[in-house]
């Protein structure tokens, strides 16, 4: 059964639209067997040019497009979004209505979900980290893993709740933090921590810049193939719980080597399963 997707997106820029390309792009060639229902934004047209060039896109593939604007939204409440997070969603979740996705994706979606919209869909969301990694933003990520000296990073797809970044885990994709592209990197940090990078180069630290490179690369990929095993009924979601195809709970899979694979020639060394 072709699997049904709603499609929710900020889309900002070129990373959003890469990951939207992609799924478009597998579905048309037959190696995904799904069908885009709907996208939805929190901009509006004239919001960014990035945005509206994601527009186009989707609008080009006549794939239904919803939109509604949280920073009028925000403004219409004199300025507080926190507060009023609930009542924008059920604004969403109505708007929304028309639509019975068996999964909905956040693909560079930069609002937080409140419980009206963990409850009305099934969603997936990408995470710039291994499942028991760090939690926040890619940025909080990142520095994260600067101050502990982490040997390894990756991306991982997880089931959306109402607990930021800690729903279960339904499949992920590694990488090494060592090795001839990382150790001079390392080097030149010279025992200095977070703090200290932040104050003087900030993102442009090199190590910092290579560790989002490796993780952003992946990240469509790791999206794609979690998305191919879903519509394969390799597993699924029973409430909280992702099952296998025998309804077995399942822990996350390890996407790593047909992560890779998509990544084309590397001179990086295969990651080695743990």
């Amino acid at each position: 059964m072709t699997l049904r997707l709603g499609w929710f997106s900020t889309a900002r820029g070129s990373g959003s639209r890469g990951m939207l390309t992609e799924v478009l792009s597998a579905i048309d060639s037959g190696d995904l067997d799904a069908r885009i229902e709907f996208v939805f934004s929190n901009r509006e047209r004239g919001e960014g040019d990035g945005s509206d060039a994601y527009f186009d896109l989707v609008e080009s593939r006549s794939i239904p497009l919803v939109t509604h604007s949280s920073r009028a939204f925000r403004e219409a409440h004199g300025g507080d979004f926190g507060s009023n997070r609930a009542a924008y969603d059920e604004e969403v979740r109505q708007l929304l209505s028309p639509y019975q996705p068996d999964f909905s994706v956040l693909a560079g979606y930069m609002l937080i979900w409140s419980p009206v919209l963990c409850q009305a869909f099934t969603a997936i969301n990408l995470h710039p980290a291994l499942p028991d990694g760090p939690i926040g933003m890619w940025q909080e990520v990142i520095w994260h893993l600067i101050d502990d000296w982490s040997l390894e990073s990756g991306a991982s797809v997880f089931l959306v709740t109402e607990e930021l970044d800690r729903g279960p885990s339904i499949a992920y994709t590694r990488f090494p933090m060592r090795g001839w592209r990382f150790d001079d990197l390392w080097m030149r940090l010279d025992e200095r921590t977070s703090t200290d990078i932040k104050a003087a180069e900030g993102e442009d630290h090199p190590l910092f810049k290579a560790l989002r490179h490796e993780e952003m690369q992946r990240e469509p990929h790791l999206l794609l193939e979690t998305l191919k095993v879903l519509a394969r009924g390799d597993i699924s979601v029973e409430g909280r719980t992702i099952v296998d195809a025998n309804g077995t709970p399942s822990a996350p899979l390890d996407l790593t080597k047909q992560v890779e694979a998509l990544l084309g020639p590397s001179d990086m060394p295969p990651v080695k399963p743990r």
